[in-house]
């Protein structure tokens, strides 16, 4: 009986190994995004992490402000990133995502990660 309780054991981990990594760690979707910045924060009750907004505009007025619109939650793992989106709050970007299939509390709120940024315009 414990030899085949061990057996199992390997076999459940052998099993949940790929799945975990599939799940938490593979890139589902890269690709960039590009509107305005409209909040940018360092959040969290146990685990703080830093989470954006992006205001994408598929139609903008005369006045440079998004008439139709959505948004873009996306969060940041690397501080100097997050220093460097804290001080283009208001301003036109374009952030370099990656979509992960599930997320992890100390990674961040969203499935999305931003990696790289910079001002458009």
């Amino acid at each position: 009986m414990k030899k085949f309780l061990i057996w199992m054991v390997i076999i459940l981990l052998l099993l949940s190994g790929p799945f975990v990594y599939w799940k938490y760690y593979f890139t589902y979707s890269e690709g960039n995004r590009a509107g305005l910045l409209q909040k940018f924060s360092y959040r969290g009750n146990i685990f703080k992490t830093y989470e954006g907004e992006l205001v994408l505009s598929s139609v903008e007025s005369n006045k440079n402000v998004a008439l139709a619109s959505e948004k873009f939650f996306f969060s940041v793992q690397d501080k100097n990133l997050a220093a460097k989106l804290s001080n283009l709050e208001s301003h036109i970007v374009v952030v370099h995502y990656r979509q992960k299939n599930g997320i992890l509390p100390w990674r961040g709120e969203t499935d999305y990660i931003v990696d790289s940024v910079r001002e458009s315009r």
